[in-house]
């Protein structure tokens, strides 16, 4: 089974291990990854929910940017869920912010609005037999897709997610549910 490394420099990482750990797949390993180092044995990489432009600026300083991007070009699988997806988009409407330009897909963030205008919502995302339930906190959606990034799943006329290849960004955060099943299928990358 795969060794995960969960990027944990701010933001919802534990609940990623916490739902990586829920999927009970024998010998599954899950790692914090903080710095270039701590990538050297995953097999996967998750980039969590948090502030993008603290994480992005962290990144950048510790090279830990870097490194992702050149084990992306190398085939690493690599999920961001919202911040992270954020942070792998080419392009950012309105905004000047540290990308890892790793989808080819526009995003804007904020898009349902303040935290305030939080929801949840049953999501059909291509690749799974049943909806699962998208948790939106303060969710980006991605405003364009260009060359092989494809939407793989959209909330009312807005997409939501989107694969590249090894590729994943989703807006929302399956996290934050029992629900295991967008977990199980990364792993299947």
């Amino acid at each position: 089974m795969p060794e995960v490394g969960v990027v944990a420099i701010q933001g919802d990482f534990e609940k990623h291990i916490l739902a990586l750990e829920r999927c009970e797949i024998p010998d599954l390993d899950v790692r914090e990854v903080r710095v270039p180092e701590d990538l050297a044995d995953v097999e996967r990489v998750i980039i969590p929910g948090g502030e993008s432009t603290t994480v992005g600026m962290l990144m950048e300083r510790f090279g830990l940017g870097q490194a992702l991007q050149e084990k992306a070009t190398e085939g690493l699988p690599i999920w961001g869920t919202c911040m992270g997806m954020i942070l792998m988009a080419s392009k950012v409407e309105d905004r000047d912010q540290y990308s890892l330009n790793l989808l080819d897909i526009t995003v804007r963030r904020n898009a349902f609005g303040a935290q305030v205008h939080s929801f949840e919502d049953e999501v059909q995302v291509d690749g799974l037999d049943e909806a699962v339930t998208g948790v939106f906190i303060r969710a980006p959606i991605v405003t364009e897709c260009r060359g092989d990034a494809k939407p793989i799943a959209t909330y009312d006329g807005r997409v939501v997610a989107v694969r590249q290849g090894n590729l994943l960004g989703t807006s929302f955060h399956p996290e934050l549910t029992d629900d295991t099943r967008l977990h199980h299928w990364f792993l299947g990358f």
